[in-house]
C-alpha cells in the first residue's frame, strides 16, 4: 500500500501544480526557450504520472500485485525515485519560471510608474506654462481703444456683444487698475470709456451715468444698471381690515397663484413667483382683500408706525396703497387726510379707498405747500410725504427715464421736495402725545433729492432726525463729493435693486422737537440761493460764504452787504483784490466791535440806584420848597 499512497500524493501533486502553469503560460506568452523546454518537460512527467496514477488505482482497485510489477520490473521503489526525480525537475521547473515571472512583473511595473512620472511632470509644466499665459494675457489682454477705431466703429451699427465683453474688461481693470491698468492710460480714460459702453449698450444718457458713476463703485454700478434691466417681483398686501394672510394665501393657491411670505420684516407681505390667473383681477382683489403694491412702499408706512385715534396726512395720496395701509394700521380709527394734487389722480386713489373699505379717510386736491394754511399750523400728529421726484428708482418700470432726465429737472424737483418738507413739519404738532414724527421718500437714489433735502430740513426747521424702524438698508450719505452733510443722516435708510430686490427707494423720519421757528436773516438767502442750484466744483467759495453767512445777524448781514458795495468796482472785480468779502467784514468787526450787554443783575441793581437818585431828587427839592 505504501507504494500506492505515494503514488496518490504524487498524482495530486501533479494535478495542483498543472492549473498553475496553464496560468503562467497564459499570461506570460513571451518565454526563452530554455523556459520553453523546462515547461515541455515538466507536461511530459505530469502526463506520464497522471498515467500511471491510473493504471496503479485500477490494479489497485482489482486487488492483483502483478500491475506493479510490469510497470516497475524487479525494484518497486524505481517508479518512486523517477516520480520523485521528475517532481524535482518540475520543482526547479516552476521555481525558475516564477522568478522569471517576478522580474518581469517588476521591470514592468517601474516603467509605468517613471511613465505615470514622466506624465504628472509634463503636466505640470504644461499648467505652469499655462498659468503664465494667462497671466500675461491678463495683463496684456485689453487694450483702449483709439479715437480712430471709436470714429470707425460710430458709423457702424452697435456690436453688442463687443460692447458687453469690453464693458466687463474694463470693469475688471478699474478693480484692480494699479496691476492691470495700460502703460500711461489714465483712469479717467477707462471711466469715460465705461460711461460711453453703457451709455450705447443700455441706453442711458450722458447725465444720469455721470451721476451714477460718482455715486458708485464700478463693480456695484454695473450690478445696478443690470438690476434695473430685470424686473422686480409682483406683491401683495393683505388688507387685515377684511381678512388674515393666511386665509388670502390659502385662496390664491387654490386659484392656481404660486406665491410666499414676502419677508421677515413683513407680516402683510405677499410675493408672486406666477399665477394661473390676473392677480389683479380676481374676486379677492375685486372684494378689497389685498393690494397690488411693491415691496419698497411698505417701507415709509412702517418707518411712519401711525397710531389709533391720531391725526394723519398723506401729503401725496395717489392711488392710495400707502393711504389703505395706513388705515388698516389704524383700525380706521382717528382721521387721515389724503391730499393729491393732481385732480385725474383722484379717481384711482377714491376708488382704492373704497374698494379697501377704508373709512377714516378724507380726501383732498390741494397743493402740497398750501396745506398747513388749509388743515392748521401744528394741528396733526404724523405727516407722510412720498414726494414727487425724478423716478431714478424705478427704471425697471419706466424705461423712459434712462433719456428724460436732466440736471435741471433734478434741480426742479429737489426744489419742490425742500419746500413740501417744510409744509409737512409745519403741520406737525411738537407738543403731540404720541406723535410728532415726519417721513419723508422717494423712489429716487439721486442725493440732490434725499440727503441734500433732509439736510435742508435739519437747518430750517428744529427737526431732528431718529431711526427709520427698519433693520434692514443701506445708510444714507454723510459725505458726497465735496458736499458734507450732518452727521445724523446715517439714520436715514437707501434700498437698491441689486441688494434688496426692490425699487431704489429713500425713506428718512424726522422728530419735531419745537413749534417755533429759527429766525435767522439768512433763511431767506438760504432758500433763494439754493433753488435750483447745485453745489459744483467752481461755487465751493461761494456755499463756504453762505455757511459763514448763517451765524450772522441781521446787523451783520447789512454791514456785509455795504461792505461789499463799497469794495466793488465798475468792472466788477474788488478793489483789493487780497480781500475776500469774508476778511473785509471781519477787518470792519474789529474797528467797530460790538457792544456786549451786561448780565440782567447788573442792569437790575443800575435800575435801581437810579430810581434811588430820582426819588432823592425829589425829597431834595421838596425840602427847599418848604425851607423858602
Amino acid at each position: 500500500m505504501a507504494p500506492s499512497a505515494v503514488s496518490k500524493r504524487k498524482g495530486a501533486k501533479a494535478q495542483k501544480a498543472s492549473p498553475k502553469k496553464k496560468q503562467k503560460k497564459e499570461s506570460f506568452t513571451a518565454k526563452t526557450p530554455k523556459q520553453a523546454d523546462l515547461f515541455d518537460h515538466s507536461d511530459s512527467l505530469d502526463e506520464q504520472e497522471i498515467e500511471e496514477h491510473v493504471v496503479f488505482d485500477e490494479d489497485d482497485e482489482e486487488g492483483s500485485g502483478s500491475g506493479s510489477d510490469i510497470l516497475f520490473g524487479d525494484d518497486p521503489l524505481a517508479g518512486d525515485d523517477d516520480s520523485l526525480q521528475a517532481s524535482d525537475d518540475e520543482g526547479s521547473g516552476f521555481d525558475s519560471g516564477s522568478d522569471l515571472d517576478s522580474d518581469s512583473d517588476d521591470s514592468d511595473i517601474e516603467a509605468k510608474s517613471r511613465a505615470i512620472d514622466e506624465e504628472r511632470a509634463r503636466e505640470e509644466e504644461e499648467a505652469g506654462a499655462e498659468m503664465q499665459l494667462n497671466i500675461k494675457e491678463e495683463s496684456d489682454e485689453f487694450r483702449l481703444p483709439t479715437k480712430e477705431e471709436l470714429e470707425e466703429k460710430a458709423h457702424r451699427p452697435p456690436d453688442l456683444p463687443n460692447l458687453q465683453r469690453r464693458i466687463k474688461e474694463v470693469v475688471r481693470v478699474l478693480s484692480n487698475f494699479k496691476a492691470l491698468r495700460q502703460d500711461g492710460a489714465p483712469r479717467k480714460d477707462y471711466v469715460e470709456q465705461l460711461k460711453r459702453d453703457i451709455i450705447s449698450y443700455y441706453g442711458y444718457n450722458n447725465f444720469l451715468i455721470g451721476a451714477l458713476v460718482e455715486m458708485f463703485p464700478v463693480v456695484e454700478l454695473v450690478e445696478l444698471i443690470e438690476a434695473f434691466e430685470k424686473p422686480r417681483p409682483i406683491c401683495l398686501r393683505t388688507n387685515t381690515l377684511k381678512t388674515r394672510r393666511r386665509d388670502l394665501a390659502d385662496v390664491l393657491i387654490n386659484r392656481g397663484v404660486n406665491l410666499d411670505p414676502l419677508s421677515k420684516w413683513s407680516k402683510v407681505g405677499l410675493v408672486v413667483y406666477e399665477s394661473q390667473v390676473p392677480v389683479g383681477a380676481t374676486p379677492e382683489y375685486m372684494a378689497g382683500y389685498y393690494m397690488l403694491q411693491s415691496a419698497s412702499s411698505f417701507l415709509p408706512v412702517m418707518a411712519l408706525a401711525p397710531q389709533e385715534k391720531e391725526r394723519i396726512v398723506d401729503m401725496a395720496a395717489a392711488p392710495g396703497g400707502k393711504t389703505t395701509y395706513i388705515a388698516a394700521l389704524m383700525k380706521n380709527s382717528g382721521i387721515i387726510f389724503a391730499n393729491e394734487m393732481k385732480e385725474p389722480r383722484l379717481k384711482s386713489l377714491t376708488a382704492n379707498l373704497h374698494r379697501m373699505g377704508v373709512t377714516n379717510t378724507v380726501v383732498s386736491n390741494y397743493d402740497g405747500k398750501e396745506l398747513p394754511k388749509v388743515l392748521g399750523v401744528n394741528a396733526v400728529d404724523r405727516v407722510l410725504l412720498d414726494a414727487p421726484c425724478s423716478g431714478t428708482g424705478v427704471i425697471s418700470k419706466d424705461e423712459s427715464v434712462k433719456t428724460s432726465k436732466s440736471s435741471d429737472e433734478i434741480h426742479k424737483c429737489a426744489h419742490l421736495q425742500k419746500q413740501l418738507i417744510l409744509a409737512a413739519i409745519d403741520m406737525v404738532d411738537a407738543n403731540s402725545k404720541s406723535g410728532g414724527y415726519i417721513v419723508y421718500s422717494t423712489c429716487s437714489i439721486m442725493v440732490a433729492e434725499n440727503e441734500a433735502v433732509i439736510d435742508y430740513a435739519l437747518k430750517k426747521r428744529n427737526v431732528k432726525l431718529v431711526p427709520c424702524g427698519l433693520d434692514f438698508g443701506c445708510p444714507g450719505f454723510v459725505r458726497f463729493r465735496e458736499q458734507r452733510f450732518h452727521p445724523s443722516l446715517e439714520k436715514t435708510r437707501r434700498f437698491y435693486p441689486h441688494v434688496h430686490n426692490m425699487d431704489g427707494f429713500f425713506v428718512a423720519k424726522l422728530k419735531k422737537m419745537s413749534n417755533l421757528k429759527p429766525t435767522t436773516a439768512h433763511s431767506e438767502l438760504d432758500e433763494t440761493a439754493e433753488r435750483g442750484h447745485s453745489m459744483t466744483e467752481d461755487s465751493i467759495e461761494e456755499n463756504d460764504e453762505k455757511d459763514d453767512q448763517e451765524h450772522l445777524t441781521e446787523d451783520d448781514t447789512k454791514i456785509k452787504n455795504k461792505v461789499l458795495k463799497e469794495g466793488v468796482a465798475e468792472n466788477g472785480k474788488l478793489k483789493s483784490p487780497g480781500k475776500t468779502p469774508l476778511e473785509q467784514k471781519q477787518e470792519h468787526k474789529a474797528k467797530f466791535p460790538k457792544l456786549k450787554f451786561p448780565p440782567r443783575e447788573e442792569i437790575a441793581k443800575a435800575r435801581e440806584e437810579k430810581r434811588r437818585a430820582v426819588r432823592e431828587k425829589k425829597s431834595a427839592s421838596k425840602n427847599i420848597g418848604k425851607g423858602e
